[in-house]
């Protein structure tokens, strides 16, 4: 498995892309798919937030105390609050459909400030006082929190957006009140700060201040956002690249490709360990005499089958060796049990390659014969190769001995192998199924000098089960 093929250049090409996406352009499609997650849950939460603010108008208004008589007959709290509240269940239900998006996520942010600046502007009608009185309501705090709300979804241009709508809207709103003080003797225009504090006098740094705040709030939201918005596609590509990855290694390897963990040659270390491996037998001479398709669809049958259970058991497929499997368990991950590990899922895996071999059989193709070993003991797991190539393996005798095991399966016609020693450890590790072996003392095994102590599953008893 090249490393430096699918992992460095993985993570290097995802620095690319992201470098490419300075105007936040178009991102791989599992990388966009996360993105568009992420975007969706933020609108399902700014929606919520209305709500919660419509919630506590109408509970701020229904527990505050009334002046009947400096009030009169309008009161648009209770109006624009259960507007607001009714609008906001209405996000909610479109957000959770995912359909919050295009025009009416602006249609939306246009609509809460209409809202809010109309409720402010009504404050000098409730308490008849003249329109230089709505400038100083506090309500007007609310305008900064309705545009960060547009900041949960990450899109700075939203941000943007809102922040120029609330501003030319507050421009519009102090602009009615100089209109409306041209004619009025009691709210009159001036620079004295007292008379404005303390009247209804309006005083122009105030409100030009208000608007340059507005203005301010938002450029720096926005370019905070924008750096977010950087590290949220960063952390989208990274998880994109170990999904992708995970396709080809195991998930903790995976991880450690993408992270740049241990990516340098010769890096290592000695684990006890199992190692699996598996080989149909006759393979070479069915791939001669059968169509390309029909061989490529019991590779991959085959290899979807194997590697499920492999997975479930805690292994970890080390690599595809044509129509063989070399796997590892207690390598990526440490298992107090790799041995015992193992050896249930040659149960397992002998149980599934008899039912596939009839299934196979019985759609037009052959009966499939396939080999299992188990060999445990100390083995050095890292990568190897240079900066160009790298690739995460697994080294040593247990390994060698495994590969030579599997072979003996033809010779001996069975359908699992293992040594005495290994299926002593996988006992000693809680392994209850050791019946299912049977010891040969002293086997020859090719490649291997002297003789073996081995256990071995016969191929009659595997298709017994199945």
């Amino acid at each position: 498995m090249a490393v430096g093929d699918l992992g460095t250049a993985s993570t290097r090409s995802a620095g690319r892309r992201l470098g490419a996406l300075g105007a936040f352009g178009r991102l791989p499609e599992r990388a966009q798919r996360i993105v568009d997650g992420e975007t969706r849950e933020a609108e399902v939460l700014s929606a919520w937030l209305v709500v919660a603010i419509a919630v506590f108008f109408n509970v701020l208004y229904a527990v505050s105390p009334k002046a009947l008589d400096a009030i009169g007959a309008f009161r648009p709290v209770p109006v624009v609050g259960g507007i607001f509240l009714v609008l906001g269940l209405i996000r909610v239900a479109l957000a959770r459909r995912g359909r919050m998006h295009g025009w009416l996520v602006p249609a939306f942010t246009v609509i809460d400030f209409t809202l809010l600046y109309g409720l402010i502007w009504s404050f000098h009608l409730q308490y008849q006082q003249p329109a230089a009185f709505y400038l100083k309501a506090p309500t007007f705090l609310l305008v900064f929190l309705f545009i960060a709300i547009r900041a949960l979804r990450f899109e700075p241009r939203l941000v943007i957006f809102a922040g120029v709508v609330a501003a030319v809207g507050w421009a519009g709103m102090t602009a009615y009140a100089f209109d409306a003080a041209g004619a009025d003797v009691d709210a009159p225009v001036t620079r004295d700060f007292v008379a404005y504090m303390t009247s209804n006098s309006i005083l122009v740094g105030a409100e030009v201040e208000k608007i340059v705040t507005i203005l301010l709030f938002t450029g720096v939201l926005a370019i905070a956002i924008a750096r977010g918005r950087r590290q949220l596609l960063t952390a989208a590509l990274g998880l994109s690249a170990t999904a992708e990855l995970s396709r080809f290694f195991d998930p903790t390897v995976a991880r450690r490709i993408t992270s740049g963990d241990g990516l340098a040659p010769g890096r290592g270390e000695m684990v006890e360990a199992a190692v699996l491996v598996s080989d149909i037998r006759g393979f070479t001479r069915f791939v001669a005499d059968h169509p390309p398709d029909e061989v490529m669809r019991l590779l991959i049958a085959y290899q979807q089958r194997m590697g499920a259970i492999i997975a479930s058991h805690g292994g970890a497929i080390d690599k595809f060796l044509g129509d063989g499997i070399l796997a590892t368990f207690g390598c990526t991950g440490v298992s107090p049990t790799p041995t015992a590990d193992a050896l249930r899922a040659v149960l397992a895996l002998a149980d599934e390659a008899a039912r596939f071999s009839h299934a196979f059989a019985a759609a037009g193709g052959r009966k499939v014969d396939v080999g299992f070993a188990v060999v445990s003991g100390r083995v050095l797991f890292g990568t190897v190769g240079n900066d160009g190539r790298l690739e995460y393996t697994v080294i040593g005798e247990p390994v060698n001995l495994a590969a030579k095991l599997e072979k003996h399966n033809k010779i001996g016609c069975t359908c699992a192998v293992t040594d005495a020693a290994t299926l002593a450890r996988a006992e000693a590790e809680g392994f209850a199924a050791a019946a299912a072996f049977r010891l040969v003392p002293g086997v020859a095994v090719e490649g291997v000098a002297g003789s073996v102590d081995l256990a071995v599953m016969d191929r009659a008893a595997a298709e017994g089960n199945a």
